[in-house]
């Protein structure tokens, strides 16, 4: 077993001198200095390489590669993601700076083998801003190792001269014009070219309009310097709230609506016990915490960390597929023990065609078209989730003496008081809505061939202890289930019950 600390330090060690390829100090000049290593299966999940940056420095670049050697069927071959933090230090690990990420430059994972910064410039993902003297630190994040180990190259070229004006950002509004108390839809997982997207956030922003949504999530694995790169492209029609996908080792969790340049610290797994410190770090800022996909197949995309410190769950991500119903039947399982309740959310996950912006999103009762207001929607469970802007849903359940509860609501009757819970659905040709209690689906009805109908059921308090709906197409291999169509969350029945 390998140190950490001496294996990070001897990682470090394995770095070449600088090669002067210009004038140094010079305005042409320009230094260069090779980084070689090889990390080997067991590595730390981040490895930081030093680099002594003198005074002077315009601008910093940085070009890696790394070997891919043929590997066994069914074994991991070689993935190395790669990141910078500047002279103020790397945060939680001991090097000096505050764990609120000020040493912070960038993060580009996997995605690019190249990437600069300057003051009035950087690569996407990475900060814009001036390169101080002081020692700097490449990360290296080996996501997964080949059993002949990873051998890296890491080149850093310093160009000498004046630094320029600094790039101040601009971030998005907190509010858009809105229809006062109403129904808004949103997608609040997306990716653009400042992660491992292919879209641009212009091009996310005409397909967010395209799909019929009212506010959008930009949510970049691990770096918040996407947050300015918004400006003129929100309007009265569109909210862009800022966000990050903290990708750690053991799961992806969504910092959604967070306030504009907040970093969130991703360096941890599950066993680090950390995942409450990190949603307490994203609520300090004013956002939810949401795991993403919790049963993706994808390694180290599942959550491990559960839910106990989450606001709410992407319960449907993408294109529905059978780890969705995991999702869905795990977060079921919740309900029905009577455990916290979590609100679930959808989202798209989209990052390049053919992947589409607001299939699945989350459509959610708020007060207006504001940061506040949909975030209080999203975490008191006022929504549902829904294939496409086609799809419309109401639901509700009645009974007692006039009582009437909402999505995301609870009637409070006595247990043994006839309630009533009512869908309605437009857009769903072909489809079935189910009523789903603690116990299980309780009821089924086919939709009319338009796709819009109106489904009731009865039941009391004594029999469910909350109802929620689903509408989903044909099933394709019965007897699974067919894929979604929309779902909601629940409505709970009866009082609440004393804590223990």
């Amino acid at each position: 077993m390998v140190d950490r600390r001496g294996f990070v330090r001897g990682a470090a060690g394995t770095a070449g001198a600088f090669a002067v390829t210009g004038g140094v100090g010079s305005a042409a000049g320009r230094t260069e200095r090779v980084l070689r290593g090889t990390l080997p299966p067991g590595a730390p999940d981040y490895v930081y390489l030093p680099v002594e940056v003198p005074p002077g420095v315009r601008e910093f670049r940085v070009s890696y590669a790394y070997d891919r050697p043929a590997v066994p069927p069914g074994t991991q071959g070689n993935a190395l993601d790669i990141g910078v933090f500047d002279e103020r230090g790397t945060g939680p690990g001991g090097r000096g700076a505050p764990p609120d990420g000020r040493g912070f430059r960038g993060w580009s994972g996997g995605a690019r083998t190249e990437f600069f910064l300057r003051a009035d410039d950087a690569t996407p993902g990475y900060l814009a801003g001036p390169v101080r003297p002081g020692t700097w630190h490449i990360v290296l994040g080996p996501y997964t190792i080949a059993p002949q180990g990873l051998a890296y190259t890491v080149t850093v070229r310093l160009t000498y001269g004046s630094a320029g004006p600094v790039r101040r950002p601009v971030y998005p509004p907190e509010r858009a014009r809105g229809r006062g108390r109403a129904w808004y839809r949103g997608d609040c997982h997306l990716h653009t070219t400042h992660s491992d997207g292919r879209r641009t956030p212009a091009e996310v922003a005409a397909a967010a309009r395209a799909a019929g949504l009212d506010f959008i999530n930009t949510s970049e694995h691990n770096t918040h310097a996407g947050h300015g790169a918004w400006e003129g492209l929100w309007g009265d029609d569109l909210l862009v709230l800022t966000g990050v996908e903290v990708t750690t080792r053991t799961g992806h969790l969504l910092a959604v609506g967070t306030d504009p340049g907040t970093f969130v610290d991703w360096r941890h797994r599950a066993r680090d016990d950390r995942s409450g410190r990190t949603a307490r770090a994203i609520r300090r800022a004013g956002g939810l915490a949401v795991p993403a996909h919790p049963h993706a197949t994808c390694v180290g995309c599942g959550w491990r960390s559960g839910f106990a410190d989450a606001d709410a769950v992407e319960v449907w991500n993408g294109p529905y597929t059978p780890d969705d119903e995991v999702t869905l039947a795990h977060w079921d399982s919740g309900l029905a023990a009577g455990d916290r309740w979590v609100p679930a959310m959808g989202g798209s996950d989209a990052h390049r065609e053919p992947d589409r912006v607001g299939g699945p999103q989350t459509v959610v009762l708020a007060d207006d078209l504001t940061r506040g207001a949909v975030l209080a929607g999203l975490r008191a469970g006022r929504s549902y989730v829904a294939e496409s802007s086609a799809v419309s849903l109401a639901f509700s359940v009645t009974g007692g003496r006039g009582g009437h509860a909402g999505i995301g609501g609870r009637l409070a009757v006595p247990p043994g008081t006839p309630v009533t819970a009512r869908l309605d659905v437009t857009g769903a040709p072909g489809c079935t809505a189910h009523f789903v209690t603690d116990q299980g689906l309780v009821h089924s009805a086919p939709l009319p061939a338009s796709g819009a109908g109106t489904v009731e059921w009865t039941t009391t308090p004594a029999r469910a202890g909350y109802v929620r709906a689903e509408v989903r197409h044909p099933a394709v291999l019965p007897p699974l289930p067919g894929a979604l169509a929309a779902f909601t969350n629940p409505v709970f029945l009866g009082a609440v019950r004393a804590a223990p």
